[in-house]
C-alpha cells in the first residue's frame, strides 16, 4: 500500500464521529444536529398525499408501532382516492382532528397497488404549508428563500420544517440565500431563551453568512453578536457554539480564525472540541476565504490538547499536514498519551506520512514501545510499513 493509500485508509478507519462530521459537512449543515425528512421530501416521495380526519383512538401494533384510523377528507396530490375512504396510518403520536397523510406503495399478497400510510397531526397552517412548499426537484438555491421567511414561524411545526430544510441543504446553497436570511433577526435569535437552543449553531452560521456578504441594509449585520456569544460561553457546553464559531470564520476569514485561536485554551476542553469542528468546516467549505496552510496550522495547534488530540491528528493526516510530524510524534509520550485513541491516531499518522523522518520516529517507537505501537497500528487498520 502506498503512503497516499495509507493516508486515505487512516481517514476512513480512524475517524469515528470526527470523520463522520467531515463527510457530513459537504452534504448539509454540520451544526444543525440530526434533522429528519422535511415535509417536501415526504410529500414528493409519496404515491399520494392527503388530508385525513382521525376517526378513532390509536392502537399499538407489534410490527407497525402506533396505528390510528382515518377517513380521507381531501387529496393534495398524487394518486386520487375517493373522499371518505377509510384507512389506517402509522403515527408518531395520537392525532386529534386532522392529519397529513402520506402513502407509499407496499407489497401485498393479493394486490399490487396496496398503500402504506403514515400520518402527522396538522392544523390548517401546516396543511397550507405542506401544499405550498417548493418541490424538491428545484435547486436548493431556489427553494431556500421560501423557508427563510418561515424560520421561527409562530407555528412550531412550520418553524421546525423550515429549519430542517436548511439542515439538509449544502452550504453553498445556504450561502446563496444571504439576502433572504438578512431579513431575519438572526442576532436576536442567538440569545433569545425562548428559541430552541439546538438551532443556535445554524443561526450563528447564517449571521456570519449575512455579515460576510455585506448586503446593503438600514441595520447591516456585523460579527459583534458572534464574538459576544462565543466570549460569553466561558468554556461551558452550550449547544451550537461550533456553528457560531463557523459563522465568525465565514464573515472574517483569517482574522476570525486568529481571534478564536488566541482565546483557545486546554482549560476549556469543550470549547476546543467546538473550535476543531469549526476549523474542520472551514477546511471543507472556506478554501476561498482561508488558505489551506492556515487551516493546517490551526489544526496543529489543537493537536497538543489531549481532549481533541486524536481527532486533530486524524484531520492533520487528511489535510496532508506533514510539516507537523515532530509535534505528532512527541504526543506518544505527552499528556493524555495513555489514551488508546490518541496512540492509534499517532501510529496511523506516522504510518501514512510519506516523509523519511516518519520512519525514524516509527523505528524509535518500535524499540521503545513495541507492543503498544504494534497494537496501535493494528487498531488503525493499516499495513505495517516495511
Amino acid at each position: 500500500m502506498t503512503r497516499q493509500g495509507m493516508a486515505t485508509t487512516l481517514v476512513r478507519n480512524l475517524g469515528g464521529v470526527a470523520i463522520a462530521l467531515v463527510a457530513h459537512v459537504a452534504d448539509a449543515c454540520p451544526f444543525c444536529g440530526a434533522v429528519g425528512p422535511t415535509l417536501a421530501m415526504r410529500r414528493d416521495a409519496a404515491v399520494a398525499t392527503a388530508v385525513g380526519t382521525a376517526t378513532g383512538p390509536v392502537r399499538s401494533d407489534a410490527a407497525a408501532g402506533l396505528v390510528q384510523p382515518f377517513t380521507l377528507a381531501s387529496m393534495l396530490r398524487g394518486r386520487h382516492l375517493p373522499t371518505g375512504t377509510a384507512l389506517a396510518a402509522r403515527v408518531p403520536a395520537p392525532v386529534t382532528g386532522t392529519a397529513l397523510l402520506f402513502a407509499t406503495a407496499a407489497p401485498a399478497a393479493d394486490r399490487t397497488d396496496a398503500l402504506e400510510w403514515r400520518g402527522l397531526a396538522a392544523d390548517e397552517a401546516l396543511l397550507a404549508h405542506a401544499a405550498l412548499v417548493p418541490a424538491t426537484t428545484l435547486a436548493a438555491e431556489e427553494r431556500l428563500p421560501f423557508f427563510a421567511a418561515r424560520l421561527e414561524h409562530p407555528d412550531d411545526a412550520i418553524a421546525t420544517d423550515a429549519f430542517a430544510e436548511f439542515g439538509q441543504a449544502p452550504f453553498a446553497a445556504v450561502r446563496a440565500t444571504a439576502p433572504a436570511l438578512g431579513s431575519r433577526p438572526l442576532a436576536d435569535w442567538l440569545t433569545d431563551p425562548g428559541i430552541d437552543q439546538r438551532r443556535r449553531g445554524f443561526y450563528g452560521l447564517a449571521l456570519g453568512i449575512v455579515a460576510g456578504a455585506g448586503l446593503p441594509a438600514a441595520n447591516p449585520a456585523t460579527t459583534r453578536p458572534l464574538r459576544a456569544t462565543i466570549a460569553a460561553n466561558d468554556g461551558d457546553f452550550r449547544a451550537g457554539i461550533d456553528g457560531v464559531m463557523a459563522g465568525l470564520l465565514v464573515a472574517e476569514g483569517q482574522a476570525g480564525l486568529d481571534w478564536l485561536l488566541a482565546r483557545s485554551s486546554p482549560t476549556r476542553p469543550v470549547e476546543q472540541k467546538q473550535l476543531l469542528a469549526a476549523v474542520r468546516f472551514a477546511g471543507e467549505e472556506l478554501a476561498a476565504d482561508i488558505p489551506r496552510a492556515r487551516i493546517v496550522a490551526a489544526t496543529a495547534v489543537l493537536v497538543t490538547s489531549p481532549v481533541v488530540a486524536a481527532d486533530a491528528v486524524i484531520d492533520l493526516a487528511r489535510l496532508g499536514g506533514w510539516d507537523h510530524l515532530d509535534t505528532v510524534a512527541a504526543l506518544w509520550h505527552g499528556p493524555g498519551a495513555d489514551d488508546p485513541h490518541i496512540r492509534r491516531a499517532i501510529a496511523g499518522y506516522l504510518t501514512a506520512c510519506p516523509r523519511p523522518e516518519a520512519r525514524v520516529h516509527l523505528d524509535r517507537l518500535r524499540r521503545e514501545d513495541p507492543q503498544r505501537l504494534a497494537a496501535a497500528i493494528t487498531a488503525a487498520g493499516l499495513l505495517r510499513p516495511e
